[in-house]
């Protein structure tokens, strides 16, 4: 019993060490936002290098937008010669990539989810309104910002605003509803 007790705790990665301490504790809830902005963190880092590299790649197509999304998208609001795709995919696209790899490390490694993969699909049709949403609002401050001479900048500042939005609608979303933690099976003694 004891020799199993040391190989299992041998077999414990770093993390999980520190997962052990925060539940015994009692600031689970802590630690996993701590990871979770982590991975946050690194999904920015992904998001803001792709936004930028498909900004500028991306800036000569000028096909309109359709109908309702060029409602939606309207030059008034995210600024003259923006309500096309290449102005609107790079934001799109960054923010998809980047939120679908945030979700499966957040599912292995902060929430340590066996979430269905049904799961993934909710997650990906709520993604999809945070991101529009997100690309609205990043739209709105790139035309801010290059109303002011800012442009170089714009995408990075609207792409971390947009950051900021998503992590706090994503946090308790991921927790408490979508990934939530592994049950842990009783043993009989348990029982």
């Amino acid at each position: 019993m004891e020799e199993e007790k040391t190989q299992q705790e041998k077999k414990e990665s770093f993390l999980d060490k520190i997962d052990n301490k925060a539940d015994k504790k009692g600031i689970k809830t802590l630690w996993q936002a701590i990871k979770f902005l982590v991975v946050s963190c690194l999904v920015t880092l992904i998001q803001l290098g792709l936004v930028n590299l498909m900004y500028f790649l991306m800036k000569g197509w000028t096909t309109p937008l359709p109908g309702f999304l060029a409602i939606i998208f309207s030059e008034q609001t995210i600024g003259v010669g923006h309500s096309n795709w290449g102005y609107i995919l790079p934001f799109f696209i960054s923010n998809l990539v980047a939120n679908t790899v945030g979700y499966f490390l957040n599912k292995s490694k902060t929430f340590k989810s066996d979430a269905p993969w049904w799961h993934y699909v909710i997650y990906i049709l709520v993604l999809l309104v945070l991101i529009s949403i997100s690309t609205w609002l990043q739209g709105l401050i790139v035309n801010g910002l290059n109303s002011v001479g800012a442009e170089v900048v714009a995408p990075t500042i609207a792409g971390m605003a947009a950051g900021m939005f998503q992590l706090i609608a994503l946090f308790p979303l991921q927790k408490y509803v979508l990934l939530k933690e592994k049950k842990e099976e009783k043993t009989p003694s348990e029982k």
